[in-house]
């Protein structure tokens, strides 16, 4: 059996998860297995149904009121105690803040070996062989992976979030793990949500984002107009957030979220390797930028050399009137 350790939050699944799942899924076909997941959290079980669709044939969920929020050593303890039950050949989790944090916890218990920001995985008879993302995903390094259980993050956009429902009803199977004291010691008590618009940086599809050329906080408005013509989330650069200009929550990079949408606006970005690491999954790249050396431009689809307080207007404008354009006239 391959389980896959599957994230939520207020109600949905995380993409992450389920990319996660999709190559889960391809793994366990390869090996004549079952998929399970687990999930964690009195609210996850009508989650766990839906996991059907993703090729889970069986979902294990901690029902727990104490894990009601995020607690990285229960979660752990969870996924112990599914291991020890159950026997899976692998354990995977999506490459996030949480998932690389619990199975670092699972392989400290258990004393197993795990590979992290894994971006391919192939099971052999003397070890799985992984690929794996290293110094920030500008090389990817090849490595086999032996252990009982083997433990794999998984990088984001490793996998499509495909949905390939399994034959017949999931079965929903209730856990508890004997947690403690110390399993309870590090959790999330209480939650600040930041102002933000209702397009999730993660999920979106178009993402404009900003840099040190913005020039101040308040250079982020042409920004925030021509996202919200596009429908888009915006983000930033480290030294945005650095300068105080952005909050966290909207860093693009490899220490902030990474992005894949179908079309990625740098303005004002020089295109730092921890920033492309962040948006090097986007189909499409569209700098503006004054410097046509700068690495961005590089590794961009389309550049354009201008300053971008002219330039973002202007773009804006055109999207205004060719939105004006396309709406029916009311007739006298």
């Amino acid at each position: 059996m391959i389980l896959g350790l599957v994230e939520h939050d207020a109600g949905r699944l995380d993409e992450r998860s389920l990319e996660t799942l999709a190559l889960g899924r391809r793994l366990a076909r390869a090996l004549g297995l079952a998929l399970h997941a687990v999930l964690v959290g009195p609210d996850a079980r009508p989650l766990a149904a839906r996991l059907s669709a993703y090729g889970v044939s069986a979902a294990h969920v901690v029902e727990d009121e104490r894990l009601r929020d995020y607690a990285p050593g229960a979660w752990a303890r969870s996924v112990v105690t599914v291991m020890e039950t159950e026997r899976p050949q692998a354990v995977l989790a999506a490459g996030t803040d949480r998932g690389h944090e619990v199975l670092a916890h699972v392989a400290a218990r258990t004393g197993l070996p795990m590979a992290a920001n894994c971006t391919e995985v192939e099971p052999a008879a003397d070890g799985w062989v992984v690929t794996r993302l290293r110094w920030g995903g500008s090389l990817l390094e090849e490595a086999r992976l032996t252990g009982a259980t083997k433990l794999v993050t998984v990088a984001p956009h490793a996998a499509p979030a495909d949905e390939e429902p399994t034959a017949g009803e999931i079965a929903v199977h209730a856990i508890t793990p004997a947690l403690t004291t110390a399993d309870l010691r590090v959790r999330v008590s209480a939650r600040i949500e930041p102002t933000r618009g209702k397009v999730s940086l993660a999920d979106a599809r178009v993402v404009v984002s900003g840099g040190r050329g913005v020039g101040s906080p308040e250079g982020f408005q042409v920004l925030e107009e021509l996202a919200e013509l596009l429908e888009a989330a915006v983000g930033c650069s480290r030294v945005a957030t650095s300068l105080g200009w952005r909050p966290h929550a909207d860093q693009v990079g490899q220490t902030g979220t990474r992005v894949a949408p179908e079309l990625y606006i740098a303005c004002g970005l020089s295109g730092a390797i921890q920033h492309l690491v962040g948006c090097k999954a986007a189909k499409r790249i569209l700098a503006i930028n004054t410097d046509p050396e700068a690495p961005i431009v590089a590794k961009a689809d389309y550049a354009i050399i201008g300053d971008l307080h002219r330039v973002v207007p202007a773009l804006a404008a055109e999207i205004r009137k060719a939105k004006a354009e396309q709406t029916p006239r009311a007739r006298p």
